[in-house]
């Protein structure tokens, strides 16, 4: 395991054991637009060897209007079962940079309860940098059934988020960058407001690693402690819609931090809504 998170794997250990029995290697590669990298036909280029494609999209509500929302235990069981995944299995998640859409594959493992999947600290990226086994063949995939156990007291829905932003009763992490949270920069989607949800804390998800790598324990605390984020409180994780805001639900667990939840709809949902409160600026507690 990686020395400093419980919930990532590196390089050496999970090349030690490719090919190993039980364990299920997945690239769940995301990218935003702005990104200008295509997932699928990346991973069609070029895998870990025995890797199986998550896509995001696919596993999604498909009743929702918001994009790649949490799709229901039955629906995540069904498309996970296809790729020959059990909830037995170790399962090692991966995307291209490191720490940017591997931790939603892994909190959404997780809350349909399978406690053995980690992140691949480093990313692909840096897997292919130092030559390690990548492969273009097709993987071969042996159906199976999953059993979901959903935990949805971990899902924020829109009604308990109306109602954190008013009473405060949990604070709010926001992994967007700092021009979106403040409103400097437009939404990457139509329709939606800029700013960020009154009392909301910017927590950006490139500043959780360094060339695709979790950040140190210590380092991971100060962050949080500059942006006005107090570990010994609830919290709220949140993003543009839903994807990095489980990159911030990694690093509080592997500070140990419990008691915390994820707004799915996310910024998506909240600003593309008419009556939801929404505010510009740096926002509070955060040491400029």
């Amino acid at each position: 395991m990686a020395a400093d998170s419980p919930f990532t794997v590196d390089a050496d250990w999970l090349q030690q054991r490719l090919g190993q029995p039980g364990l299920t290697i997945v690239d769940a590669s995301w990218y935003l637009p702005a990104h200008k990298r295509d997932a699928r036909a990346e991973y069609d280029a070029a895998h870990i060897p025995g890797a199986v494609f998550f896509d995001q999209d696919a596993v999604s509500d498909p009743d929702s209007h918001l994009p790649h929302t949490l799709p229901s235990p039955q629906h995540f069981a069904r498309f996970v079962g296809t790729l020959g995944i059990s909830a037995d299995d170790t399962i090692v998640v991966y995307d291209g940079p490191g720490f940017f859409s591997a931790p939603r594959a892994w909190w959404m493992f997780r809350i349909m309860g399978v406690y053995q999947v980690f992140v691949l600290d480093g990313g692909f990226d840096n897997w292919k940098t130092q030559g390690r086994p990548a492969t273009s063949e097709v993987t071969k995939i042996a159906p199976c059934v999953f059993h979901a156990e959903f935990d949805e007291a971990r899902v924020v829905s829109l009604p308990q988020m109306r109602r954190i932003v008013e009473n405060r009763e949990s604070q709010i992490a926001d992994a967007r960058g700092p021009g979106r949270f403040s409103g400097a920069e437009p939404e990457p989607r139509a329709g939606i407001r800029s700013g960020h949800m009154p009392g909301a804390r910017n927590v950006p998800v490139a500043a959780l690693s360094k060339d695709g790598h979790l950040l140190p324990i210590p380092e991971l605390r100060e962050l949080f402690g500059n942006a006005g984020v107090d570990l010994d409180r609830p919290v709220v994780t949140s993003c543009g819609s839903g994807v990095t805001a489980a990159a911030l639900t990694l690093a509080l667990e592997t500070l140990g931090h419990g008691d915390n939840r994820l707004y799915d709809g996310s910024w998506t949902e909240w600003g593309s809504l008419p009556d939801t409160p929404v505010e510009t600026g740096s926002g509070d507690g955060v040491k400029n």
